[in-house]
């Protein structure tokens, strides 16, 4: 008997219980819509994560107070902060850093009129927005008159724009910030959330010798940002800064840094990994639908040999071999598991597609996991309909005709 005809005959058997076929399949819809949903998920989430760490700056390297082995992010009570010095002896001492920038912040609170709120206020350096590729929508950037001149100026983000100058213009309206007052000069441009989800809109700058003198009293840093010339000198950028901070900081050899040197690379790498077993762990999950959809199958598949005994004896006794009836039985199963994946990559994409725009992730189409997917799908066929194909090759032709 010819795969054709083998392949029209079991269609005719699936079509004339389709409800029941449907269900069968169901296991394997979920369990490769899954998959692909997962996997569009992880890529999206991998895509906003190197979005987000691109668009912090160009060639960025942060340097810390406390031990380079703590969090990312943590700080050390005990580790001394920087100094303006020692940022003059950074642009002495390294020949790879193009850039680099005293930065200094404080949650304050900031009042327009009788609008006020709860912000996070930096003192910078003017290069700090050059090193983060930060331009402005409206108005200039702070500049390096207004930090020799210590002026009472300031960039706000667009989330305070909003908040404290609705419908209005903000440039030139005047900002009290701790009870300092400041003359609005540009509104930064939108950056959204960031990758640990908070909102970098929500923010004011000023000049770094301004936020010193009138608001800390300190010209103690809390970090250092450096760029490097190009990407592929970001390592030895790296280098260069550590020896100069080690000399200037007194660390003698063979003893642990008290400061770190931050690569955003580092940051990415941790949050792909996190991502990465949590995108593991969901397939898993969703293969285990493959699994529970595939045992789905090789029990209809029993139920649809004992109902169909009495055929198969009518199909052995005019002369049918065991091999036709073996093939019948399969390639229903890898039919049935079959159409179960194509249905279900379709359903995987567009889950992944409503999903990324709920969670504001971008919409990454998973193409090397659909192949794989739907062969996944059709060797659970195989697998799961070798035993009831088998059994229905094996039944005896006499006792099949007697079955009632």
């Amino acid at each position: 008997m010819s795969l054709r005809s083998t392949t029209s005959v079991a269609f005719s058997a699936l079509l004339r219980n389709r409800l029941r076929s449907l269900l069968t399949v169901l296991g394997v819809v979920i369990g490769v819509a899954a998959v692909l949903t997962m996997e569009s998920l992880g890529q999206g989430a991998t895509a906003y994560i190197g979005n987000t760490i691109s668009g912090m700056g160009s060639n960025m390297l942060m340097i810390v107070p406390g031990s380079p082995n703590q969090r990312m992010g943590g700080g050390a009570s005990n580790a001394p902060l920087f100094t303006t010095a020692d940022l003059e002896a950074l642009r002495r001492g390294t020949r790879d850093v193009e850039l680099l920038a005293a930065v200094s912040q404080r949650p304050l609170r900031i009042v327009a009129g009788g609008l006020n709120r709860n912000t996070v206020v930096n003192g910078a350096s003017p290069e700090y927005l050059e090193i983060r590729l930060w331009g402005v929508s409206r108005g200039r950037k702070l500049t390096r008159d207004d930090e020799r001149l210590g002026a009472q100026v300031c960039l706000i983000g667009a989330t305070v724009t909003r908040s404290l100058f609705p419908g209005q213009d903000p440039l030139g309206q005047e900002l009290r910030v701790h009870g300092v007052s400041c003359r609005v000069v540009g509104e930064l441009e939108e950056k959204g959330a960031s990758a640990f989800g908070m909102d970098m809109d929500d923010i004011v700058f000023m000049p770094f010798t301004t936020f010193t003198r009138r608001i800390t009293g300190s010209d103690r840093l809390g970090l250092i940002v450096a760029s490097a010339r190009s990407p592929d000198r970001i390592d030895d950028a790296k280098e260069q800064l550590t020896n100069v901070m080690r000399a200037r900081r007194r660390v003698l050899p063979g003893e642990d840094d008290d400061f770190a040197v931050r690569d955003p690379r580092e940051v990415q790498a941790v949050l792909d990994q996190v991502t990465g077993v949590l995108t593991t762990f969901l397939l898993g999950v969703a293969g285990i639908s493959l699994l529970v959809g595939g045992i789905g199958i090789m029990n209809i598949m029993l139920v649809s040999v004992t109902e169909r005994t009495r055929e198969i004896g009518v199909r052995l006794a005019v002369g049918a071999r065991g091999s036709d009836i073996l093939s019948q039985f399969l390639v229903e199963a890898v039919v049935l598991s079959a159409a179960g994946g194509v249905v279900g990559i379709g359903i995987g994409i567009a889950a992944g597609w409503g999903l990324s725009g709920v969670l504001n992730l971008p919409f990454v189409v998973p193409f090397a996991a659909i192949p794989v997917a739907f062969g996944v799908s059709v060797l659970v066929g195989v697998i799961f309909g070798v035993f009831p194909a088998r059994k229905a090759a094996k039944l005896n032709p006499l006792a099949a005709l007697r079955f009632e």
